[in-house]
């Protein structure tokens, strides 16, 4: 079992997301233009698109590689929509439909409570109150042995990294510079984490950079 975090973009300038995230721009200002390598492949268009066409290539393999052996997921309540503060209802279900892409428990990390949210698909999503080593033992729990997916945003990328508790990394780093947004690696060490490059792919729309755990000596 892995925790690892999958098909994260990333800006040519070390963004995650743009500024000024919002119901109308979840991605931030400009944001959308870092997942190009990602839409125009058959993953994404069966994913949340028509479930026909898109491109299968370089990009694909990544995209598709980042759901195999994903048995439980872990994201931040920004990820998981635009509402702050304590939950006024429990009308918004997420950006992503009646079927989310998930398809397994996914737990989302938030400082309020609500009920367990049961979606299409297998998704349930869980709202955890305890914090990223909570979401974390509930998580791997779920996944029955599979891998944990850290799901983002990039200030839940950071904490896990910062408390050096993913074992994998896949990042792939756009063309496009933001200028502004949400820095995922700004003072983090990676080799003191333990984490080198085991595996780089060019491809016109990205740099796919996958990062793992250091072999000791």
């Amino acid at each position: 079992m892995k925790v690892r975090v999958a098909a994260f973009t990333l800006s040519l300038d070390g963004f995650g997301a743009g500024r000024d995230q919002s119901l109308t721009q979840p991605l931030g200002v400009h944001g959308e233009k870092l997942h190009e390598w990602l839409l125009h492949t058959e993953t994404f268009a069966r994913l949340h698109g028509s479930g026909a066409g898109g491109d299968r290539d370089e990009d694909d393999r990544f995209a598709r590689r980042s759901f195999v052996n994903v048995g439980a997921w872990i994201m931040g309540r920004n990820m998981f929509g635009p509402v702050r503060g304590p939950w006024p209802d429990d009308r918004w279900k997420g950006w992503w439909g009646e079927d989310p892409p998930y398809h397994v428990p996914v737990f989302v990390l938030t400082h309020h409570a609500r009920a367990p949210l049961t979606m299409a698909g297998g998704t349930v999503f869980h709202f955890v109150t305890g914090g990223i080593h909570e979401a974390l033992r509930l998580a791997r729990e779920a996944a029955g042995g599979q891998d944990v997916r850290i799901g983002g945003g990039v200030q839940t990328v950071r904490q896990y990294l910062q408390a050096g508790l993913v074992d994998e990394m896949h990042l792939a780093v756009s063309p496009q510079p933001l200028g502004q947004g949400e820095a995922l690696l700004q003072g983090i060490d990676l080799q003191a984490l333990g984490l080198r490059c085991i595996e780089q792919v060019g491809t016109a729309r990205a740099l796919h950079v996958v990062l793992g755990r250091a072999a000791t000596a």
